[in-house]
């Protein structure tokens, strides 16, 4: 069974472009358009069907990427989820604080598919 990431992204093009590149490399996926509602999918994931890791927007109506990951740390199970945080954010201190709020690893747009699946390979192998 193939693992799943959440996507976390408002831009649906987006999604559909990173799914794509998972989908090819083998990972299964479920997709959010905020941060709110990626707090809902990984909530009603189940021990049968779990979010194996996630690729997270910063920039994001309702709840950006940084509240996620926090509300996701605070969550029982999800302190060592891996996230992948991709934005098109490059501020070091931006990625100093994500680091520090627990983003595993950090890829801004715009990216190579083939970097994205490194990266996630790298995080959820």
């Amino acid at each position: 069974m193939p693992k799943t990431v959440l996507l976390v992204d408002d831009s649906a093009s987006f999604r559909t472009v990173i799914g794509l590149s998972l989908r090819r490399a083998g990972y299964g996926f479920i997709e959010a358009p905020d941060g709110q509602d990626g707090l809902e999918k990984i909530q009603a994931a189940t021990p049968e069907a779990p979010i194996h890791a996630i690729v997270c927007d910063l920039n994001m109506p309702r709840l950006d990427g940084f509240g996620f990951v926090q509300a996701l740390r605070a969550m029982p199970g999800h302190r060592f989820t891996p996230v992948l945080m991709l934005t098109t954010e490059g501020d070091p201190a931006k990625k100093a604080q994500g680091k520090a709020m627990g983003v595993t690893a950090w890829l801004t747009k715009p990216f190579q598919p083939s970097n994205l699946v490194h990266a996630m390979k790298s995080i959820c192998p």
